[in-house]
């Protein structure tokens, strides 16, 4: 429902600087993508109608739609890789 490879190549470029160890699942299917991020501290499921779940801590958290998947994956990695350096 979203360009997943592409999504996550610039994820990849946009987080190269983290250097805290986190899971974060990309999974386009809504399908298989629930069981994946439930495994994940940041996890994102593809949706219908540019309607995409993320998941913090392997719970559904709020929704969100495709131009905004990039820019709020980022902030939520950088959030919890400061979170985690906190600790």
């Amino acid at each position: 429902q979203f360009p997943v490879i592409e999504t996550v190549k610039e994820l990849e470029k946009s987080l190269d600087d983290i250097t805290i160890p986190l899971t974060v699942s990309i999974i386009g299917c809504v399908v298989n993508g629930p069981g994946e991020a439930s495994q994940t501290q940041i996890g994102l499921t593809g949706g219908g109608k540019d309607n995409h779940m993320i998941y913090l801590s392997g719970i559904p958290h709020h929704k969100i739609v495709s131009n905004k998947i990039i820019e709020e994956v980022v902030k939520l990695v950088e959030r919890k890789s400061k979170e985690l350096k906190n600790n």
